[in-house]
């Protein structure tokens, strides 16, 4: 015979309305996510046809004045976009951090009712900076190593943001072209703007 007692209708509510709060947060971060490959997917889009128009013109124009002038257009509306984006996944990712936080206390509320299913749980139940970082899979006390100061080059704003220097590092280079620079002070105007938009 069991010694354990069935859930009181409280603890049943309580287990329904944490449940309903959890789907809402989970579905709210999916939406999250959506946005965040949508925009990038539009930034991309934004550039292929950037890059497919300027190989139009330089075939016309074979790499003249005209060229360069399009060219730093078009790219400065590219570099825009590249910026706005950045921004914008930068703003979707502290909202999935706060999705994160919110699921965890709720996971918390869950085990104050049922204690006995922590083993169960390999996410953290807690709402503070290293609960957060063991449900996104991130280890807050490891040591260093070159692959953890590479991650921001990884995740979708660092991956774009080496982009987007790229291209700001392609109309410096034109506009120094423009303006009659030699060869190495069109790749010094490049690499300099290159970092100077990394940065």
């Amino acid at each position: 015979m069991s010694t354990e007692l069935p859930p009181t209708r409280r603890d049943s509510e309580a287990l329904q309305i944490l449940a309903t709060e959890h789907w809402s947060l989970l579905a709210t971060r999916a939406l999250t996510y959506q946005e965040s490959l949508g925009r990038v997917n539009m930034f991309l889009t934004i550039l292929s046809g950037a890059v497919i128009a300027l190989a139009l013109v330089a075939q016309a124009d074979r790499f003249g004045p005209t060229f360069v002038t399009v060219a730093i257009f078009m790219l400065t509306v590219v570099f825009f976009t590249g910026i706005a984006t950045i921004r914008r996944l930068l703003m979707l990712n502290r909202d999935d951090y706060k999705w994160v936080v919110g699921m965890n206390r709720l996971r918390h509320g869950y085990l104050e009712l049922h204690p006995e299913l922590e083993p169960n749980f390999i996410t953290s139940p807690y709402d503070d900076l290293a609960g957060a970082l063991k449900t996104l899979g991130l280890d807050p006390v490891s040591a260093p190593t070159v692959g953890t100061m590479f991650h921001a080059f990884v995740t979708l704003p660092g991956m774009l943001g080496v982009i987007v220097a790229s291209v700001g590092g392609a109309i410096a280079a034109l506009a120094a072209q423009g303006f009659g620079a030699p060869v190495y002070g069109v790749l010094l105007a490049g690499a300099a703007a290159f970092v100077a938009s990394l940065a």
